[in-house]
């Protein structure tokens, strides 16, 4: 039995809205995998979120660790997905801390129902739909959320 691992991007988002597409999805918890939890967007750096969420009745869980190193997230500013993503395996999941992470993931995700988060709101130009495939062979299918429904 295949299991559902959620993604979103905070992107064009605010916290009701958000909240609001997790609630819908009957999403438990929030897996930030974001390398650096601060945001110029009100409600999205790590305290406000995971107080926010809290008070919706979600979970918060950051993974620093499968975040994108700060060459790959220039890469995606830049617009070059390929080089973002082979800078992401080859600096985050390919390595011994990486795949550690990623195992802790994947055991959250097999107990409750989870959503990636990052910014970036396409998901093919981000790293949660990376992680999403590496977590594909252990049973998980992606589903993007994007939180228009408002």
């Amino acid at each position: 039995m295949r299991k559902t691992l959620f993604t979103i991007g905070y992107e064009g988002l605010s916290p009701d809205r958000l909240h609001a597409a997790l609630k819908a999805a009957d999403v438990a918890v929030l897996a930030d995998v974001r390398a650096v939890a601060n945001s110029r967007k009100r409600g999205f750096s790590k305290s406000a979120l995971k107080a926010g969420l809290a008070e919706a009745g979600l979970g918060y869980e950051h993974f620093r660790s499968l975040g994108t190193p700060k060459s790959g997230r220039e890469a995606a500013r830049a617009h070059d997905a390929g080089l973002m993503r082979r800078i992401y395996c080859e600096e985050v999941l390919d390595t011994a801390d990486g795949g550690l992470a990623l195992d802790a993931l994947a055991e959250l995700a097999a107990e409750r129902p989870v959503c990636l988060l990052c910014f970036e709101r396409d998901p093919a130009r981000c790293h949660r739909r990376v992680l999403a495939e590496r977590l594909a062979p252990r049973g998980f299918e992606a589903v993007d959320l994007y939180g228009d429904f408002l």
